[in-house]
Formats: C-alpha cells, structure tokens, sequence
C-alpha cells in the first residue's frame, strides 16, 4: 500500500482519477470495486471519459430494504453518478430486498472470486472516518456482511 497525502480535496481527486485510468487502461479486463457518497460525486465525474466497456465493477454497500428504484438506494446513486454517463461490462450490485442475507453476502464474495478479485478499490472516508458503514474501530479485514 502507498499513501499519498495530498494538499486538497481536488488533488485528491485528479490523483484518484490518474489511478483508476491508468488501471483501466493497462488492464485487458478491469475489477473495480465502487463506493458511493458524496466523495466520490466528482471523481465519477472524470471517470465519465474512461472507457469503462471492459470494466467489471461491484459496489460496497447497499442499505437493507431499499430496492434499486428507490432515490436513496446506492444502485441509484450510481446508476444517476457513473453507469448512466458510461458502459460498464459488467456491473455487480448488492441487493437490498434479499431474503437471505448471510447467502446473498456470500454469492457476492464469490462473484467477486470468481471475476479474479479486485484489482483496485475506491473508498471514501466519511467524516467520522467511516469506510463503507465500518464505522472507526471496526476490522480492515471484514467482508460483505451485514452492518
């Protein structure tokens, strides 16, 4: 792991965008793993130009009991942010009216396996640090899991 410390917000994102262009573009078949909030609003933004068409992407989270066509969903959230600007190959998100949680946890494990892992992660920190509802003090080696 690098860590960069960058003097603002915006630098943050131009360095977030470079990263991601240069995966997508050195990569045959790209697995991206998308956040949501308002940190990544304009990094999706630039991310609009990059051909994503051979990307595949899973998101971090999704909220229980909102399906995809709800405004607060996070498909929503990326559906209006980065996929309907753009053509991802393919495209994974979490289901918030799964029945079986724990199962549908681990589908999205394999899923994610089976497309031969992420090769690059995009987080936000939100500003009580939280990554992807791990609030402070959680496990950084945590799995798709019900929070």
């Amino acid at each position: 792991m690098e860590v960069i410390i960058c003097e603002n917000p915006e630098e943050v994102v131009v360095r977030g965008f470079q990263t991601v262009k240069k995966q997508v573009e050195r990569l045959t078949e790209p697995v991206l793993g998308l956040a949501t909030g308002a940190t990544m609003e304009p990094l999706y933004a630039l991310m609009r130009g990059l051909d994503l068409s051979a990307s595949t992407t899973f998101n971090l989270d999704e909220y229980v009991g909102l399906g995809p066509d709800h405004p607060c969903s996070y498909a929503a959230y990326m559906e209006k942010h980065l996929f309907s600007h753009t053509k991802v190959r393919k495209f994974h998100l979490l289901n918030g009216l799964t029945e079986d949680i724990p199962q549908h946890c681990q589908d999205y494990e394999q899923a994610i396996k089976e497309a031969g892992g992420l090769d690059l992660q995009l987080l936000g920190i939100g500003s009580d640090g939280h990554i992807a509802f791990n609030e402070p003090g959680s496990s950084l080696s945590s799995r798709t899991r019900l929070k």
